[in-house]
């Protein structure tokens, strides 16, 4: 692991490195396949600008939610401070990350009426698992994100928020994530230019990227993100994020089906 490097006195993490890398690269891949949609490069970004201020939000607000247990506590022992909230906030948690920019991007396209919503929405589903990639790249060399125990795997560093997780070998996890991303990002490439399910790609995405989530989920080996009823957050999270993908790619069809079937 390889969790930050120093330059002029100031201590950069790699996982920051990795996901203004995957922020770029997003981009760059957005700005290519927005050109049919008539948007110029300053729609673009400033587009870009505000999914980057809802997946802030969204990701650092679920992280502290995940973390509001130890508010509680706090409160109940009268030691709780503002300063506690930098801690408790200050991670961040990919699904509200996502859950947030899609508002945020669906706010923004509703104000902005000249805005190919449908479509930008499409192009931002397939860049979404490119980022994701990255991030999942930085997550195993910043050493978090670590693996169930395992013959297979890397020798996990000493991690303040994990303690007892490091000097043991580790699935890991956070690189076939990552393999997995880039393979839904070719997936969702390969349909948006066949032009299947134009408009409905983010719901595909929900279809497919949850399923993979919920499975990893069980090789994570840490519990920070909170358990309940056997399943972890991200868990619980991917089951909605598929039931809201179904409806969103076949609701239509099957409610067109019922419908038939009553008359």
């Amino acid at each position: 692991m390889f969790p930050y490097f120093e330059i002029f006195g100031k201590t950069i993490g790699m996982y920051t490195i990795c996901a203004f890398m995957g922020f770029f690269i997003a981009i760059c891949v957005c700005i290519k396949l927005a050109k049919p949609l008539d948007m110029s490069f300053e729609d673009v970004i400033i587009t870009f600008l505000i999914l980057l201020c809802g997946l802030l939000i969204g990701g650092h607000l679920l992280y502290g939610i995940t973390h509001i247990d130890k508010v509680i506590a706090l409160i109940k022992v009268g030691k709780f401070e503002l300063k506690h909230l930098k801690v408790i906030f200050g991670g961040n948690v990919f699904y509200g990350g996502f859950i947030g920019s899609v508002i945020a991007l669906s706010i923004y396209s509703k104000r902005k009426k000249t805005m190919a919503k449908k479509g930008f929405m499409d192009i931002y589903a397939i860049c979404v698992p490119l980022f994701h990639a990255f991030g999942r790249i930085g997550c195993f060399l910043g050493g978090c994100c670590y693996g169930v125990e395992s013959d297979f795997g890397f020798i996990a560093p000493h991690n303040d928020l994990l303690p007892g997780f490091g000097g043991v070998r580790r699935f890991p996890i956070s690189l076939v994530e990552c393999v997995f991303n880039l393979l839904v990002f070719a997936l969702l490439l390969y349909l948006y230019k066949k032009q299947k399910f134009s408009g409905k790609m983010i719901y595909v995405y929900m279809l497919v990227y949850p399923v993979g989530r919920f499975i990893f989920e069980f090789f994570r080996g840490d519990s920070i993100r909170g358990i309940y009823f056997g399943f972890s957050t991200s868990q619980w999270i991917s089951i909605v994020l598929f039931i809201i993908g179904i409806i969103g790619v076949f609701g239509k069809k099957l409610f067109k089906k019922q419908t038939a079937g009553k008359i």
